[in-house]
């Protein structure tokens, strides 16, 4: 099949798609088998190989061999792969004597195998060449999904930068580099963000997944792993090791918390990382379109490191729990809305700064002092407990856990929620109450 349309057409897959010139020829063979096996009623899985496929992308050559057996004259059961003894020996006689060599009948005995050039051209009809080239191109774009996959499984957690292409609903599909599509769902999009076709935004490789067609490449605006890898683009020390990231807590387009550490005493990592004049926290704070960073120094004292997540706030006093998963933070009575901040965003960050499962709980300094703890004082006692609990007056902390001890069905009928749930708010108050009350 010399110059054939096939080939011709795989080459040009092979220049523009980047495919490998081996993997290609191998996707050739392999299908060019499939096809002779399929016509000869042979089982795909057989390791029977009665077929040679030889193709010459250069040349644009492509010759198939065929072993055939020989048997008994009149005991053919498949004329394709097999060949009556006597017709070889008067073949190869004919030939002997053209040739001048000796001829010997008995080289050629049943049961001996000998190898035949197909013709192509007779064998392979249109509907068999229609079928060739449908599996060709399944294999073809089979490699080259696998090969985007395997591309960006690789590149993942990188950044990208990509132009908007489609707004579907709520998806977006981007496109970078030679068409590749990319898909920033719902879930990785910042709320406060508005995104226009035709723009280039930067975004982080966050999923690749596999599909029955293109591989989905899953990207974020809305990832802490976007603002950490910003800080590296931007702050060469952070490149080569001097400062390390060692914690990021993100509210996507209101907030970042990131805690920063030097290897190296004579370099201030905050320092390093706000940089000049600001210069570069503020290239970082542009690329997300301005939300706000605070840089944290790192300490391995957790109390130490509770009062600095909460900046721009300052406790009067840190009590961290026994356990070691939550801690008490007394703030002055006039700093408590900005302890806790918007949507209890400030007090959320600080924890996970703190740790993944670390809970802050703060309390004004004016409740923490006094005799007693007022439920309306404590942070994150759900509003519907609150609410049952004050219709039925039930004020402090103290009240609630004297009613737990005495009648658990009696709280557990004002809360109206399980035993279970009861049990967990009742040792969260607990903690919470030890760790506010004062001797004396």
């Amino acid at each position: 099949m010399k110059n054939s349309e096939i080939v011709e057409a795989l080459m040009t897959l092979l220049k523009e798609r980047g495919i490998e010139r081996e993997r290609l020829q191998t996707i050739l063979e392999d299908v060019f088998k499939s096809a002779l096996k399929k016509l000869h009623k042979i089982d795909r899985q057989s390791t029977a190989e009665p077929f040679q496929v030889m193709v010459n992308l250069d040349k644009g050559d492509i010759e198939i061999y065929v072993e055939k057996t020989l048997v008994e004259d009149g005991k053919i059961q498949n004329k394709d792969l097999e060949v009556e003894v006597s017709k070889i020996r008067s073949e190869q006689k004919q030939l002997a004597e053209q040739e001048g060599f000796d001829f010997d009948e008995n080289d050629w005995n049943i049961g001996d195998t000998i190898v035949e050039q197909i013709n192509i051209e007779e064998k392979f009809k249109r509907r068999l060449v229609s079928s060739v080239r449908q599996m060709l191109m399944q294999r073809i774009r089979g490699t080259l999904y696998e090969n985007i996959y395997q591309e960006f499984i690789r590149r993942k957690g990188e950044i990208i930068i990509a132009e908007i292409k489609q707004i579907q609903g709520s998806e977006i599909r981007l496109f970078h580099d030679n068409n590749k599509e990319l898909i920033l769902p719902k879930s990785e999009q910042v709320r406060t963000e508005k995104y226009r076709r035709g723009e280039t935004i930067k975004t982080v490789i966050v999923d690749v997944r596999k599909t029955n067609k293109e591989p989905e490449i899953i990207v974020s605006r809305k990832s802490e792993l976007l603002v950490r890898r910003l800080f590296e683009n931007e702050v060469p020390e952070i490149q080569d090791g001097i400062i390390e990231i060692k914690a990021i807590s993100r509210d996507a387009g209101e907030r970042t918390k990131i805690c920063v550490d030097s290897n190296d005493k004579r370099i201030d990592p905050v320092g390093a990382c706000v940089g000049m004049k600001g210069v570069r926290i503020q290239a970082i704070q542009r690329e997300l379109n301005g939300e706000k960073i605070d840089v944290i120094p790192w300490t391995n004292d957790r109390e130490l490191l509770i009062r600095r997540a909460l900046n721009p706030v300052t406790p009067v006093e840190v009590l961290i729990d026994p356990a070691g998963t939550g801690a008490v933070a007394v703030i002055p009575d006039e700093q408590m809305a900005q302890a806790i901040g918007k949507r209890q965003q400030n007090i959320i960050l600080a924890s996970q700064i703190v740790g993944k499962n670390f809970l802050i709980r703060p309390i004004k300094q004016s409740a923490f002092y006094s005799e007693e703890l007022l439920l309306s004082e404590i942070f994150n006692i759900p509003e519907e407990y609150l609410k049952r609990l004050n219709e039925k007056n039930i004020f402090t902390a103290e009240a609630v856990l004297n009613m737990y001890d005495e009648d658990p069905s009696k709280l557990q009928d004002i809360l109206l929620t399980s035993i279970e749930k009861m049990n967990a708010f009742i040792r969260e108050l607990s903690l919470y109450f030890e760790q506010t009350s004062r001797e004396g």
